[in-house]
């Protein structure tokens, strides 16, 4: 691989229109001089304090990126406005005078630590200033910054130069724009000295890419390919020779009979960092959509599909099939499930695995090895895909699936409509679960995944589980179920639309404690409120857990009656403990399914829909007189026209 590219592609690759470089560092030790010196190509003989904003032309370096230098004042009235300039900064050039050795020392005393408690992200150059006056009994550079760049890791490089004999002035600035344009710190870890996990995650994906017959090894062709691609100059026989040879040497399971292996591909990567030449790996990465926190770029996994709040997204069958065919693919020991470790294999070409944090670490079936099923593995995709589908395209890119945004979801219809139309042809149903603390939502939620009461401690956070529902007729549905805890019901429905992604709401209360239905009572009446008020509505069922305890006769009856006045089906009875679950998570679906069934009312949206019936009627009432008097009109004129003509 060559490290070349052309630098009229370099500046879009790197996605900069322009680089600011901001100049730091104590009073004379030669920041405007350096400044000047770049600008005319000589030593000036009179020096402002500060230079005004200073700008480079594109074609000043190879990258063909505008550069703007911003000299600074260090004195104490100035420190607002040096503040402000390192954070607008894009890279810092922070100086020392080579003559003076206690600004050498303040570097690490005090203008290191001042950039790291502003939490800058920027890199920094370190210059000594003034080589032509250093003392040649001097201890070498590398031996003076060693130790102050292994304390102070946003040090990107250091460098000495002489403004007055025009030494290495140029090549100050230069490292600085490398440093923006291409950026050690994303891919290399300098203390480990090794690729960082992220880079050798996109680059084993690049190289899959490239391995167009999958043999594990990239062939001479598959070489000359990925050069043309990434560089736009093929490879000599004689270069592809070379490339092979130097990885052969220092690493012989980087080559085999077929070509260079991923070990090699990485191990040349590693060896361009190492030798200063990033530019080649950044190159790479731009070119197969990578930016600089090596993920892909946004304008290439951005959502197109405008959605009304009550439409969610679900995936296509044609993606549905694509990750049924890698299931199989990384299910290595063929058991029907995915271990732990054949799951971060299947994401080990994604910056990190997406289902390693919640609300996605522990949300599905695992069998006793830790192992997700098929079902668990689609209703996993389907909850990324609910809840942040520009991350699930994402991801499914990165795990191989060739298909544009539109081709990978499809945009259900509005909830609205479903229940006009009272039916819906959607795939994936979100439940919310509302209830006291206590009351069993938890040990619901984790049944639904297979797991015991004992796992489900009461919780104040907000749990998901999804899983694949088999119903009556034989068809499958996937179901999410959302825990609303408590103490987040008031702020959820200060939301005009958060009811607009449910599809069902279940509001579970114990059964032996009239309290615990008091507040599924009380939380029923706001969600239907919320939903009359907002257009929002949603199916309703109500669940008396703990079913195998001693019943509280109050809140059967009272459960019971107020399920009557609201007009939805009367409580279920389950009992998680004995696993006797009433068909609840199908019937849950069902209810789902007929969106216009098991909508509750309330005494405010009976009186509502009274006085509209009434109103219509009255109107009704008021047309048909109006006809009346119409067609009387008429036979009056008729009537009075044939009296003339017999007169």
């Amino acid at each position: 691989m060559a490290g070349a590219t052309s630098p009229a592609a370099a500046a879009n690759l790197a996605g900069k229109s322009g680089v600011r470089i901001v100049v730091i560092g104590d009073p004379g030790t030669g920041k405007s001089s350096l400044v000047v010196a770049l600008a005319t190509e000589q030593f000036p003989e009179n020096v402002p304090k500060v230079m005004p904003p200073t700008r480079l032309p594109a074609d000043y370096f190879p990258d063909r990126v505008p550069i703007t230098i911003i000299d600074t004042s260090s004195s104490p009235e100035q420190k607002p406005k040096l503040i402000a300039e390192c954070q607008a900064a894009d890279a810092v050039v922070l100086t020392y005078a080579c003559d003076r050795p206690a600004t050498l020392e303040r570097l690490s005393a005090f203008w290191l630590p001042e950039l790291r408690r502003l939490q800058l992200k920027t890199p920094v150059i370190v210059v000594g200033c003034k080589l032509d006056l250093r003392d040649e009994q001097q201890v070498s550079l590398e031996q003076v910054m060693a130790p102050i760049m292994q304390s102070f890791r946003e040090i990107e490089t250091c460098i000495e130069c002489s403004a007055l004999r025009q030494i290495q002035v140029p090549e100050v600035f230069y490292y600085a724009q490398k440093a923006v344009l291409h950026p050690t710190a994303p891919l290399f870890d300098q203390e480990a000295q090794s690729l960082k996990p992220r880079c050798v995650r996109a680059l084993k994906r690049i190289f899959i890419i490239c391995d167009n017959d999958k043999d594990g090894a990239l062939s001479d062709v598959e070489l000359n390919e990925f050069q043309v691609r990434c560089f736009s100059a093929p490879l000599q026989p004689t270069e592809i020779s070379g490339v092979k040879r130097v990885v052969q040497e220092k690493m012989p399971e980087g080559v085999n009979d077929n070509g260079l292996t991923l070990t090699g591909f990485l191990f040349l990567h590693a060896l361009f960092i190492e030798k200063g030449r990033l530019e080649t790996t950044w190159t790479v990465l731009r070119k197969f959509g990578y930016d600089n926190d090596i993920k892909l770029r946004d304008d290439l996994i951005a959502m197109p599909i405008k959605r009304a709040p009550d439409q969610t997204l679900e995936l296509t069958t044609e993606v549905v099939d694509f990750l049924k065919g890698i299931f199989n693919m990384f299910d290595i020991d063929n058991d029907g499930a995915l271990l732990p470790t054949e799951l971060e294999d299947l994401f080990s070409t994604a910056p990190e695995n997406p289902w390693s944090t919640d609300p996605y670490k522990d949300c599905a079936e695992k069998n006793v090895l830790g192992g997700l099923s098929l079902e668990g593995f689609l209703s996993k995709w389907a909850l990324m895909t609910l809840l942040d589908p520009t991350n699930s395209y994402a991801n499914l890119v990165y795990v191989g699936y060739p298909g544009e945004f539109a081709s990978a979801f499809t945009v259900t219809r509005k909830r609205r409509v479903d229940r006009k139309k009272q039916q819906t042809q959607r795939n994936v149903f979100q439940c919310y679960v509302f209830g006291a603390r206590g009351s069993g939502k938890t040990s619901l939620l984790q049944s639904f995944i297979g797991r015991q009461p004992s796992d489900a401690l009461p919780s104040n956070t907000e749990r998901i589980a999804t899983n694949s529902v088999e119903l009556p007729d034989g068809t499958r549905k996937t179901l999410i179920l959302r825990e609303i805890p408590e103490g987040d019901v008031r702020s959820l429905l200060s939301d005009r639309e958060s009811l607009a992604p449910c599809d069902v709401a279940v509001f579970v209360y114990d059964s032996c404690d009239e309290y615990s239905w008091q507040r599924a009572r009380d939380l029923l009446v706001q969600v239907a409120t919320h939903g009359e008020n907002t257009g929002y509505e949603v199916p309703c069922l109500i669940v008396a857990a703990k079913d195998d305890l001693d019943q509280n006769t109050q809140a059967l009856q009272e459960s019971t009656r107020v399920s009557q006045d609201m007009g939805i089906e009367t409580p279920i009875p389950i009992s998680v403990r004995l696993r006797d679950l009433n068909n609840i998570f199908s019937r849950i679906v069902q209810a789902a399914q007929q969106p216009h069934l098991s909508i509750p009312e309330t005494e405010a949206g009976k009186t509502r829909r009274q006085y509209r019936q009434l109103l219509n009627r009255s109107l009704m009432v008021v047309s048909v007189g109006a006809a009346v008097a119409v067609v009387g009109i008429a036979a009056y004129r008729v009537y009075a026209a044939r009296k003339n003509s017999s007169s």
